[in-house]
């Protein structure tokens, strides 16, 4: 299936884009992530399991278990704090 994945602050800086259409057959938002994670280089690191990383699917916050369909639009971002 293909889906949309996106990019935000430090993650998009790390990795050098701020999106891309992917070609997976990752079923989960967490298997995409592994797959992401064995790019290696940037993938990895900025993705890497034990970080902080927020998962967006079709724009609703969502964890690693929420499936994904052939279209989706998968966003990745590291937690935002303000003050």
């Amino acid at each position: 299936m293909k889906v949309g994945v996106r990019y935000f602050a430090s993650i998009r800086e790390a990795i050098g884009q701020g999106s891309e259409a992917l070609e997976t057959t990752s079923s989960t938002l967490g298997a995409l992530r592994d797959e992401l994670i064995a790019r290696g280089g940037a993938h990895a690191s900025s993705l890497a399991r034990g970080r902080a990383v927020r998962m967006a699917l079709n724009h609703t916050l969502s964890d690693e278990s929420a499936a994904l369909a052939d279209g989706a639009e998968v966003a990745f971002f590291p937690p935002v704090t303000g003050g």
